[in-house]
């Protein structure tokens, strides 16, 4: 896997393995579980997670800004391989069972 030759993609043929592979490879980039929408990357290459305030009983419904930056992955096509980049370290996940296509 060349660097060189990434392309930035969207998840196309979606399917159980498809959405099972990113779910995993995010939940492990993250270290916890989080829920992804059915359709995540299959119109855009970049999918952000937004962290929310913590729901305590005196307060279920927090609000205010949270002022962490969001975490950004990017699906890209390289070769074959559809991979997930963690744009906060570079780091690379390849996401078996899954059909991508450069946008």
């Amino acid at each position: 896997m060349e660097p060189d030759y990434d392309k930035p993609a969207r998840i196309i043929n979606v399917d159980d393995a498809s959405r099972s592979a990113l779910q995993n490879a995010v939940n492990t980039a993250i270290g916890t579980n989080v829920t992804l929408a059915d359709n995540a990357l299959t119109d855009t290459s970049l999918l952000t997670l937004e962290n929310r305030p913590p729901r305590s009983m005196t307060n279920p419904n927090p609000q205010g800004r949270i002022m962490e930056m969001p975490i950004q992955f990017q699906l890209i096509k390289n070769g074959n391989d559809c991979i997930l980049i963690d744009q906060r370290d570079r780091s690379r996940q390849v996401l078996s069972g899954t059909s991508c296509e450069a946008e």
